[in-house]
């Protein structure tokens, strides 16, 4: 991954730190410990994100533990914010959300803290959420969303049926992007999930040009893969479970079809170096017990990496959840090491791939 811009950002970043953190930050969560010695600043998504964890996580936790915590909003791509904190020792964030890929990019330039994985809790995640320097505690999946109301329950099950154009017509969308789509190419050509990775490029781009002809719209964004299939502009779509999910509840003719998802982790890194490296391992363990999965999995469509949450969450919400047991096995899990290694290669010729 390129860093060209990196010097920018980080010069932009740290002139901004002093007014972002007033701006984006929610005030120090008080409680019967407020004057407790320990603080720390979390850098999550935002948003809906932040709304959830605040209830689910950080302000469980300050509770418990005494530690007051402030919320900050980081951006979409946070590897040149860390870097930047790291290299000037200028630790306005102690934790920091990031995925399986964004952490492999910060490790292998050290930037990272490593975690504690003696706690038992942190054990009994799922693979996809353990590295020695990063833990996730939330999955999310990509599934096939198809119209109710044009195919009934007899929709498309596969990504064979996506592709199956004479069985299944109507309008498709898929999205701008190789991660995700070349898996479901693949998928599409009848190669096995087990067989999926290391993907052959060759064969994935020769499954893509069947499709091609066929595709109405190039979705890029999570709201906008929604709108299309809430709308009725598209008839099928590979979309994000949880937003696909949010508009089922909110009415929408639509179903999700788990088979052949593919899915993922988001979770939590510590910047090399913060004076409260402690206190942010002990918060991270924290973000990995049960119950706090659960009752994030309430507020938030996406599933618990700690599948013991699925004891005490409803029957009604555990199946819509990625890592539902039942859903799960019917799912690729990314594998983040083969795109760390070859996304800018993949990146490249997909956008190539698309202009020709």
């Amino acid at each position: 991954m390129s860093y060209s811009r990196f010097d920018e950002s980080r010069r932009r970043f740290l002139l901004n730190a002093g007014t972002g953190a007033a701006s984006l930050a929610l005030a120090p969560l008080a409680g019967s410990r407020a004057f407790a010695n320990e603080r720390l600043t979390v850098a999550d998504a935002g948003g809906e994100i932040t709304r959830a964890n605040d209830q689910t996580l950080y302000e469980p936790f300050r509770k418990e533990s005494g530690v007051a915590v402030t919320v900050i909003a980081r951006e979409h791509e946070p590897i040149s914010q860390v870097k930047a904190l790291v290299e000037s020792k200028s630790y306005i964030w102690d934790v920091v959300a990031l995925t399986a890929q964004q952490a492999m990019t910060l490790d292998a330039e050290n930037l990272l803290d490593p975690l504690d994985w003696n706690d038992p809790h942190m054990q009994e995640l799922i693979p996809a959420a353990k590295r020695p320097n990063w833990m996730a505690h939330s999955t999310y999946a990509a599934v096939l969303g198809y119209n109710k109301t044009k195919f009934g329950t007899q929709g498309p099950q596969s990504w064979a049926d996506f592709w199956n154009v004479e069985k299944f017509p109507g309008r498709r969308s898929l999205r701008k992007h190789p991660i995700e789509t070349l898996e479901m190419a693949l998928m599409a050509d009848g190669v096995p999930l087990d067989k999926i990775y290391p993907i052959d490029m060759d064969r994935a781009f020769a499954s893509l040009d069947k499709i091609k002809p066929h595709i109405h719209v190039w979705w890029t964004g999570g709201a906008q893969s929604t709108q299309l299939l809430q709308s009725g502009e598209v008839d099928m779509i590979p979309i994000w479970s949880a937003r696909l999910q949010t508009i089922i509840d909110g009415g929408a003719a639509a179903v999700s079809v788990w088979n052949q998802g593919i899915y993922a982790a988001d979770g939590w890194g510590i910047p090399r170096g913060t004076p409260r490296a402690n206190a942010a391992r002990r918060m991270i363990k924290y973000f990995a017990r049960p119950d706090r999965q659960a009752a994030r999995a309430s507020m938030l469509g996406n599933g618990p990496s700690n599948l013991k949450a699925f004891d005490t969450i409803p029957a009604d919400r555990a199946t819509k959840l990625p890592t539902y047991p039942d859903n799960l096995k019917k799912m690729l899990a990314t594998n983040d090491e083969w795109w760390f290694a070859n996304r800018e290669k993949a990146i490249e010729r997909f956008n190539a791939w698309l202009i020709t």
